[in-house]
């Protein structure tokens, strides 16, 4: 029986789907227990208080604010791992194999920045929130894609991976520069000798895991300390994580391995139990036409149709890129729907960008509403519409991260 059960787990978690399946769960568990006799279970869930003290040192932070400093910074950890990988020596290593997913997810970043701004413009308190509809959910955006099968070519999934890679690269730069608070020069200067001491091993051929992990944990108790948004400590070490060993071995895709089904299965289903939880309590009509709400959902669903797809159309016009064989443009615009899939990454912005709970929940409503109307109207388009005859082949099916 015990057999059996692991088997049937392993064959699920193989899945492309299972990501985004067991995202989903988690989504909507949330929602039951804020709007269910849980509610005072959820909450105080969320509210737990955690505490770490090591002499001098003290971090004491409710355990949702673990989960989204501390977990999530193994999250940008493994992207970390992923951008390396793909800059080396995958589908961002050519200026050829870069520019349509760099233009398109440019687009896909400025557009529905403008249209949140453009509907919040009257109200400065919310515009803050400017960066909240324009990242995207690589694991339930590729889940839905995975859904489709066949409807859906190899090229279009390596595509929007690709894209939701350089669409991560931004959201870490956007996190680093707009959202960071008020900065301890001391927290920050030992931040900097822990970026050092890592990039030296690097330098000097160190391939064993364990030290760039010690420093790594080092660095981020510095980042958190210092203002800075402490899931920046997990980009950095994984940039001084080597991609390949003397030996043939490959530290980065050894951990990239490793990783992969804790972050998936463990790490952003957390995350999501813990911020997708809205109380649809008293919820009307008027509530989605709030400007706050408005600009997210119509940020999403809008604006990522409209900078994904449009920059590719206009680039691939004036000769810039070339559009990847085997896709129609029909699916390419449903590609730049499912990019409006913004949920955990969006949620987690909102959540740097407010510290109102009225605002936070309003950010939820917005997110969740955009990024199922996203995820619905990409599904639709793809799966009736008919594929192209020619197809390109590659070995090796893109990871959900």
């Amino acid at each position: 029986m015990v057999t059996t059960v692991k088997a049937a787990l392993q064959e699920f978690i193989k899945q492309e789907t299972s990501a985004g399946i067991v995202l989903f769960i988690a989504a909507v568990a949330a929602m039951v227990a804020v709007n269910s006799a849980l509610n005072p279970l959820y909450l105080a869930f969320l509210n737990i208080p955690v505490e770490l003290q090591f002499g001098a040192l003290e971090i004491a932070k409710p355990l949702s604010l673990w989960i989204n400093d501390g977990l999530m910074a193994i999250f940008f950890f493994l992207v970390g791992l992923e951008v390396k990988r793909e800059i080396v020596e995958g589908q961002l290593s050519s200026v050829q194999q870069a520019s349509l997913p760099a233009i398109a997810a440019v687009g896909g970043m400025a557009i529905p920045a403008a249209i949140f701004v453009w509907i919040n413009i009257d109200m400065p308190q919310n515009i803050n929130g400017w960066a909240i509809p324009a990242a995207t959910d690589i694991a339930f955006a590729l889940g839905v894609l995975a859904l489709l099968g066949k409807h859906a070519p190899l090229s279009l999934k390596i595509l929007l991976l690709a894209i939701a890679i350089i669409d991560d690269i931004g959201a870490i730069v956007i996190i680093a520069l707009f959202y960071t608070a008020d900065v301890s020069m001391t927290s920050l200067m030992l931040a900097g000798i822990g970026t050092l001491i890592l990039f030296a091993m690097n330098r000097f051929g160190v391939v064993r895991v364990a030290p760039y992990i010690l420093v790594g944990i080092f660095l981020w108790v510095c980042v958190l300390k210092s203002g800075v948004h402490a899931t920046l400590a997990g980009v950095v070490a994984a940039l001084a994580i080597p991609l390949s060993a003397k030996d043939g071995s490959s530290p980065l895709k050894h951990l990239e391995h490793i990783l992969h089904p804790w972050t998936a299965y463990l790490i952003l289903p957390i995350f999501a139990f813990a911020n997708a939880g809205v109380s649809l309590a008293g919820i009307q009509v008027r509530d989605l036409m709030a400007p706050l709400a408005l600009g997210i959902a119509a940020g999403l669903v809008v604006g990522k149709q409209v900078g994904v797809f449009g920059f590719m159309f206009i680039a691939t016009k004036l000769g810039l890129v070339q559009r990847p064989q085997g896709v129609s443009w029909m699916q390419l615009y449903g590609l730049a729907c499912l990019t409006g899939i913004g949920f955990t990454m969006s949620l987690f912005i909102g959540n740097l960008a407010f510290v109102d709970p009225e605002q936070i929940e309003t950010v939820k409503l917005g997110v969740i509403s955009g990024s199922l109307v996203s995820g619905i109207l990409g599904y639709c388009l793809l799966r009736f519409t008919p594929n192209q005859r020619h197809d390109i082949t590659m070995a090796a099916e893109p990871k959900i991260a």
